[in-house]
């Protein structure tokens, strides 16, 4: 990725969406009930790159979308409190765990869920550190704007911790991203020399939702509907990502939940929940060389909506590859244990769950005790591992694909 300045709105406030148990009852004055709104402005983005006439896509018709594996609440807030695979038995590496939040930076709220607005979640996670909420017992839904991550901010490199505590979800009110890291985005402070391959910061997400986030189209930022991790590191524990999009249809664009790229090391996912995510490549995930390791988690309804593949064929936009995981780039691996795909489609190559051109074939490709399940076929030149697109160490999807103890129906 080379270096570019972009120019970043702003959006102070956020509204709050606060969820109730069935039969109780409440409101505020002059609002729908548990609806508070500090009615900011809307905002769209600057203008796109080279491929912003690909055309656009809506976040997944409800109607359409698989129900959530823990659905407990109605349309403003889900429950967060578990999203890991029942059946998933795996350890996965050190590190891959949940980080200790008993001593936060910064707590958001006083109890009551007025008290937790979006003012107040971009204040903490600017002061980085550990960053959790008090906003009361039950789901909450907290309308955000985007966030930036400054290299150079918090406690000195930017690095935060972000936990829900198994009951809050941050939502792009459908219109922008929620969180935004790039440590070669100079509006982010330029904190080294190399850019593409610094260590920091370190964005973690535990025990939180992710919902209604739309990546704006910006030049040479090319998705995470939900999140965008350029640089430094990334882990997600315990997340529920539902209902993103990735909006702009083209071959390069990917990631309707999470975009990731310039990775100094493994990008980790444990016990989260994808479902109903889409983009034009990867529905749920997308990335250039980024390494990642998937533990005991979901994907379910995301999908791959653009068409032509990459490079896009004439007459097309592109896209279409890797309904929930989309994977591209050199040297890099995808480790999956655990993990249960269902349900997710793509229009190219039959990679309904899964795309992964490793481009210098330096990579692997290893799946162990997960479950494949009803994910889109067509087209597909892998019949041994159907929803599956692969070349890692070798054109045919061969040499480097490792698959054990894993099913496909």
């Amino acid at each position: 990725m080379g270096l570019f300045s972009l120019a970043r709105r702003r959006w102070l406030g956020g509204s709050v969406l606060a969820a109730w148990a069935v039969g109780a009852s409440a409101g505020c004055s002059g609002s729908d009930p548990g609806v508070v709104s500090d009615g900011g402005p809307a905002a769209t983005g600057p203008d796109a790159g080279p491929h912003d006439a690909e055309g656009t896509v809506s976040s997944p018709d409800a109607a359409t979308t698989p129900p959530m594996t823990d659905a407990a609440t109605d349309a403003t807030g889900v429950s967060v409190a578990s999203n890991a695979n029942p059946n998933g038995h795996c350890a996965g590496p050190a590190g891959i765990q949940a980080e200790d939040v008993s001593h936060p930076t910064t707590v958001v709220g006083d109890g009551t869920p007025a008290s937790c607005t979006g003012d107040k979640v971009v204040a903490a996670v600017h002061a980085g550190g550990v960053v959790t909420f008090a906003c009361g017992p039950a789901p909450i839904v907290i309308v955000v704007p985007e966030i930036d991550i400054f290299n150079d901010g918090g406690l000195g490199d930017g690095s935060v911790t972000i936990d829900g505590g198994g009951t809050v979800t941050l939502s792009g009110g459908g219109d922008h991203r929620v969180l935004y890291q790039n440590t070669c985005d100079q509006a982010l402070h330029w904190t080294t020399s190399h850019c593409n391959a610094q260590s920091t910061p370190n964005l973690v997400v535990q025990n939180i939702g992710f919902t209604a986030g739309s990546g704006p189209v910006d030049a040479g930022v090319l998705g995470g509907g939900a999140i965008y991790v350029g640089g430094g590191t990334f882990k997600a524990v315990n997340v529920k990502f539902y209902g993103n999009t990735q909006p702009t249809v083209g071959q390069d664009y990917a990631g309707g939940a999470v975009y990731t790229t310039n990775q100094t090391q493994p990008s980790y996912v444990l016990g989260s929940t994808f479902s109903g995510n889409s983009g034009s490549n990867g529905g749920a995930l997308g990335s250039i060389g980024t390494s990642w390791t998937i533990v005991n988690s979901v994907f379910t309804g995301n999908t791959a909506v653009g068409r032509g593949e990459n490079p896009a064929r004439a007459g097309t936009p592109g896209g279409g590859l890797g309904g929930a995981i989309y994977n591209d780039g050199n040297s890099y691996t995808l480790s999956i244990c655990g993990t249960d795909f269902g349900h997710d489609t793509a229009n190219e190559l039959g990679s309904g769950s899964i795309f992964e051109v490793v481009d210098d074939l330096m990579g692997n490709l290893d799946i162990d005790q997960s479950t494949f399940e009803g994910d889109s076929n067509d087209g597909s030149v892998q019949p041994s591992h159907p929803s599956i697109y692969v070349e890692a160490r070798d054109k045919t999807g061969g040499a480097g694909v490792t698959v054990t103890s894993t099913t496909f129906q």
